[in-house]
């Protein structure tokens, strides 16, 4: 830097310009110790966030929102809630959409359809149930819920509205905030049940095929205020899928009450997995 160019254009510019290049690079560098740590293999995974029944995709948005500010691509379809086996369909098909390998998260009834989902795929490196059913082959909805007391949800809780085909199943809402989602405050509890997506109710009695965890590595987070599942049946499916897991004071919607504690869980999954 010659003298003539420092009376042209002054000091205090020249700092300036030289701060600013060291912001570039300090944010290069930055990116560069970031992407070592999440693309070992050179690929990061994608996280596949499948909702259960009585919400949509938008329930894992503030977990989708922390992800992404990590570096991960995140996709949430929206889980048809038609059957088992037609759910666990459409999810295969957009888990042979993904090039690469994938962290399989599911809520609730979504660990049901990844279970049948996962299995077969390679690309499926980790699955991780959040206060999620973990079904082994031939186990139905009814069935879990039936382990063990306190699962608040039944018929004296759910309002059945016949569709040509079907009954949907939905969660009156007078009792939505108590039985579903306790820790949420009442507006967004009412926000919930006015939009919720009904669940068919002929999926209660619908096996499971061969489960995915006994061939892919799991993770599992008990809700122990959970409602919905009783917390002693989660910790028992866990136990039996060799999952990894963690208990925290929530209810159902750990996702939404509790989302850094749901995204610690999934970017465990993702470095336990990321030499696969």
């Amino acid at each position: 830097m010659t003298v003539e160019f420092v009376r042209r254009h002054g000091a205090r510019r020249i700092a300036l310009l030289a701060l600013a290049g060291l912001v570039v690079l300090s944010m290069g560098s930055g990116r560069a110790a970031r992407a070592a740590l999440l693309e070992p293999g050179g690929q990061n995974p994608t996280i596949v966030l499948v909702h259960g029944a009585w919400a949509d995709s938008s329930s894992w948005n503030a977990v989708t929102r922390q992800l992404q500010d990590q570096g991960y691509t995140v996709v949430a379809p929206a889980n048809p809630l038609r059957g088992l086996q037609p759910d666990a369909a459409y999810l295969s098909s957009v888990l042979a959409s993904i090039s690469g390998p994938i962290v399989l998260v599911g809520h609730s009834y979504g660990g049901m359809v990844m279970t049948d989902a996962a299995l077969g795929n390679p690309n499926v490196r980790a699955l991780v149930y959040i206060a999620a059913f973990a079904p082994d082959a031939g186990e139905t909805v009814a069935t879990i819920e039936a382990m063990n007391p306190g699962s608040e949800v039944g018929l004296s809780s759910l309002t059945l509205r016949p569709y040509p085909g079907g009954v949907d199943a939905y969660i009156t809402p007078n009792v939505f905030h108590r039985v579903f989602c306790a820790d949420v405050p009442p507006q967004t509890a009412s926000l919930m049940a006015a939009t919720q997506r009904p669940l068919d109710a002929a999926v209660e009695a619908e096996p499971s095929g061969p489960p995915a965890w006994r061939t892919i590595p799991s993770w599992y987070l008990v809700a122990s205020d959970d409602r919905a599942i009783p917390p002693a049946t989660e910790r028992y499916m866990a136990k039996r899928a060799g999952a990894a897991t963690v208990e925290i004071a929530s209810s159902h919607v750990a996702m939404i009450s509790h989302p850094a504690a749901v995204t610690a869980l999934v970017l465990e999954a993702v470095r336990a997995t990321s030499h696969q």
